[in-house]
């Protein structure tokens, strides 16, 4: 797993795992909360969320959007450091003041299982991590000396706004053997730190260090592994699928970062 950075640059981090829908879930949320209030998860709230979606038919073009209303439970630590966003078919654990790749996983097989008790869930469909770490550079650096020459992209003399590199890959996930994808973005940035559309850390305050109001020159590593199929509620297999993911997603971000950002955030 590599050893763990005592400067680590992630300022979020989230593990998901998605199972068979279950549409009666409100019924089951107060049970739900409960047992995760116990492991001290205690402040609760729901958010209804609302996403346009597309319905398709094979072989036929996309109909009309319509826009789709969802129940989101926010079930959170009382300092808002992390907690776990429930939904009928996803439970997701999420921490801006990240530990380790060890406790994000654990808690993540704790809400599980809390769920499955309650809920009987009888598969689940997707398993998934995603990381974002913070480059800042030290006053007199440039971002460029912390990313590997394959991410520095074009250079030219003007100032850099803004640029993304993009890299997909498709990987060999164990034990399931199914093949699993691996996303490595970096985005280059001169702005406020940040959020991707896609990414909202529901309920959540950002560790110190990295609530920084001013605009910053600065880079954005974001990894994500997932795989996706129907695998069987296995807790042990689970827990080793998700440590492979974790193993993936490790390599991508050593081959993102040179040496002296090692030695910086060690």
């Amino acid at each position: 797993m590599g050893k763990p950075m005592s400067n680590a640059p992630v300022y979020y981090a989230l593990a998901q795992v998605q199972f068979n829908p279950v549409a009666a879930m409100d019924k089951y949320v107060s049970e739900i909360q409960d047992g995760l209030r116990k492991k001290g998860y205690t402040h609760f709230q729901l958010e209804n969320t609302t996403r346009l979606e597309l319905a398709n038919s094979p072989g036929q073009v996309a109909t009309d959007p319509r826009v789709a209303h969802t129940a989101l439970w926010l079930i959170t630590k009382s300092d808002r450091t992390s907690g776990f966003l429930l939904e009928s078919s996803s439970i997701t654990f999420h921490t801006t003041h990240y530990e380790s790749s060890t406790e994000l996983i654990q808690e993540l097989l704790t809400g599980l299982q809390i769920v499955q008790q309650v809920a009987s869930l009888d598969h689940i469909n997707r398993l998934g991590l995603r990381y974002l770490d913070a480059v800042f550079p030290r006053k007199e650096e440039k971002v460029d000396l912390y990313l590997s020459n394959s991410i520095h992209g074009i250079n030219i003399d003007a100032h850099l706004n803004y640029s993304l590199t993009e890299s997909v890959f498709q990987t060999i996930c164990e034990p399931y053997q199914y093949n699993g994808t691996l996303i490595a973005r970096v985005y280059r940035k001169n702005s406020r730190l940040e959020f991707p559309p896609d990414l909202l850390p529901w309920g959540l305050t950002m560790m110190s260090r990295f609530n920084i109001s001013e605009t910053i020159t600065h880079a954005v590593i974001d990894t994500d592994h997932y795989i996706e199929g129907q695998f069987p509620l296995n807790f042990e297999l689970i827990e080793i699928q998700i440590f492979s993911l974790q193993s993936g997603i490790r390599a991508a971000f050593e081959a993102t970062i040179t040496d002296h950002a090692k030695r910086v955030w060690t």
